[in-house]
């Protein structure tokens, strides 16, 4: 990984603890993914857009509802936990 990279990486970890008010080191828990016969949906201000048979990266469960997810892009946001799979 280049050092460009790295930097653009810690830039955008930075931005998601402003904007979610997360606090500590951000850890993957688990993985999980997206079910294949879910509906496509597009990302909100602060929603994932979901695309089927996505994994994504578990970083915090905050609700029975929601669940606070990394994308392979490195883009983070809250999708709804009736339409993830365990690995």
């Amino acid at each position: 990984m280049t050092l460009k990279a790295c930097q653009k990486q810690e830039k955008m970890d930075r931005e998601f603890q402003k904007k979610f008010k997360f606090e500590g080191s951000i850890r993957v828990l688990t993985q999980m993914m997206v079910d294949p016969a879910a509906t496509e949906k597009r990302g909100g201000a602060k929603h994932l857009p979901l695309r089927r048979g996505e994994i994504l990266d578990v970083i915090q469960f905050t609700n029975e509802e929601q669940i606070l997810c990394r994308n392979s892009q490195r883009r983070y946001g809250y999708v709804p936990q009736a339409v993830m799979l365990p690995l």
